[in-house]
């Protein structure tokens, strides 16, 4: 048994927590509001009223924070984690940031000589509460060996990316390619409504030919349904934006996909629909195309 401390109870927090619990490990949760605390607790996890008590004695602190200034306050602000965090745990952050912020906090950590793992996850809600997360991660590979049996129960597969930083920067790789589809998708369905085709057998056909994607198949139908139920909100698509972008330029390249995505993106957010899932952005699409892609 691991004793994990758990910071942040967003989106994808919550779900890691009773998997962690469920896998025999002993988790202390702390959040910065108190709200998802009663249904952590419920599951087995005890509750602590600081990010130091939390983490006191803990082996392994994991937390998943939703942009770099939420990081930054609960690692680096005043009596921050990387301040008040045992020389012998090991920390994990399971976060989509930038580069620029994981690198400052990865410093402040070993500067006491903290071992630190960068451990983005892709997935969101439902892969979070059924422990299938896909998990990109730099460091140390003995590190990362150790801190496997936290990982792995969170997960449907783990990948150590490289050292330090490697983690992060497979995170925007891989988002650029969801992106990237989420634009694909919408555009062929604007496309196929504007011919005139039945919605639901162009998804039929997306579903088996050679560039099938579960993406395809899992929003497709909600888009026609009109479902846009939060999984993974459409606002943190628009930071993921950004940060694929600017990590981009700082490499002397264009991502022309990701540019036109972030256009609709921001149309959709524009429109309100900031707290709806991030396929949200394919509305802008069809409205720009003057369509709806409802269908019963």
């Amino acid at each position: 048994m691991t004793k994990i401390a758990y910071l942040g109870l967003g989106t994808m927090g919550l779900g890691m927590v009773k998997n962690l619990i469920g896998a025999g490990h002993q988790v202390t949760v702390w959040n910065r509001s108190e709200t998802p605390l009663g249904a952590a607790v419920e599951s087995g996890a005890t509750s602590a009223p600081t990010v130091s008590a939390a983490v006191a004695g803990a082996d392994v602190v994991m937390y998943c924070l939703s942009d770099d200034a939420a990081v930054n306050a609960v690692v680096l602000g005043d009596d921050g984690l990387a301040s008040v965090v045992d020389d012998t745990s090991i920390v994990i952050d399971l976060s989509t940031i930038s580069p620029e912020a994981s690198a400052a906090e990865r410093e402040a950590f070993e500067a006491r000589g903290v071992r630190f793992l960068d451990a983005p996850v892709f997935g969101s809600r439902g892969e979070a509460n059924n422990g299938g997360l896909w998990i990109v991660v730099g460091g140390d590979a003995e590190t990362f060996e150790e801190a496997r049996g936290v990982l792995e129960p969170v997960s449907e597969t783990v990948h150590l990316m490289g050292p330090g930083g490697s983690g992060v920067r497979m995170k925007l790789v891989g988002n650029l390619v969801v992106a990237s589809q989420l634009l694909a998708l919408g555009e062929s369905l604007t496309l196929a409504a504007k011919a005139g085709l039945d919605l639901h057998k162009v998804l039929g056909v997306l579903k088996v030919t050679d560039f099938r994607s579960p993406i395809f198949d899992g929003v497709g139908p909600a888009v026609l349904a009109d479902d846009y139920s939060p999984s993974f909100a459409l606002k943190l698509m628009q930071k993921d934006s950004r940060l694929i972008q600017a990590f981009a330029s700082d490499l002397d390249m264009s991502v022309p996909s990701v540019s036109a995505a972030a256009q609709y993106v921001d149309a959709a957010m524009d429109a309100g629909w900031a707290e709806q899932n991030a396929s949200a952005m394919i509305k802008a699409v069809a409205a720009e195309a003057g369509v709806s892609l409802v269908r019963a």
